[in-house]
């Protein structure tokens, strides 16, 4: 009898904005419910060319003043996702995988991906919506944050940093990418380029985890 060898545990490490949100972040749609698309446009813009993403954060705390839970559930709900994300995380999950998101953005939205199915979510700390409080800004990631958590889940989870996968789109991920063998740029821009394993350019997450789903790690 021939057995197959049980393949060593993977963890998939997702980014949130212009990768599970195709073409947005989750700023732009918590703005968009806000009638702010303008201003935080502008902001994006600032981000691109160089912003800290705390500053971005407290300004962003000031536009959003009049911020309410049901703004966050409507901007969660109406955001432009990929498609397929739940079977893709149930999928991972049922080979006795993990999936985890790690974003820049605020932790009211990222954790919402905690019932889809994602075993751990995590986003920058913001105080409570709505907000009472100032954006205390130690609590906001930044592109090297990410490969802390994700450091911090392998050990978690008893999975070695080899067998990772990292999927991202943009400059924030590029220090993750450097460190995990598999990668896949989704809908990525420039900053990827040569840097990842694999890519996709489409609106499906099932497809772009097709290409790493039975490669080793």
């Amino acid at each position: 009898m021939f057995h197959v060898k049980h393949h060593k545990q993977r963890l998939h490490l997702f980014d949130l904005d212009g990768t599970l949100i195709r073409g947005s972040a989750a700023a732009v749609e918590i703005s968009r419910q806000l009638g702010l698309v303008e201003e935080i446009a502008a902001l994006e813009v600032g981000f691109l060319q160089g912003l800290a993403p705390d500053e971005f954060a407290v300004r962003a705390r000031e536009l959003w003043s009049g911020l309410t839970l049901d703004h966050v559930a409507a901007a969660f709900e109406e955001a432009p996702w990929l498609a397929g994300i739940q079977e893709v995380w149930a999928d991972i999950r049922d080979r006795g995988d993990r999936c985890a998101v790690i974003s820049l953005s605020p932790d009211f939205f990222v954790e919402r991906l905690l019932d889809w199915g994602a075993d751990a979510a995590h986003g920058s700390r913001w105080p409570a919506v709505p907000f009472s409080e100032p954006i205390h800004r130690p609590d906001i990631l930044d592109a090297r944050a990410k490969v802390r958590i994700a450091g911090r889940l392998c050990a978690e989870y008893g999975v070695d940093p080899a067998d990772c996968v990292a999927y991202g789109d943009s400059m924030s991920d590029a220090e993750l990418f450097a460190i995990v063998p598999q990668t896949v740029a989704v809908n990525a821009d420039h900053h990827l380029a040569g840097l990842s394993r694999h890519s996709y350019t489409g609106g499906d997450l099932r497809e772009a985890y097709a290409l790493v789903r039975n490669s080793a790690a």
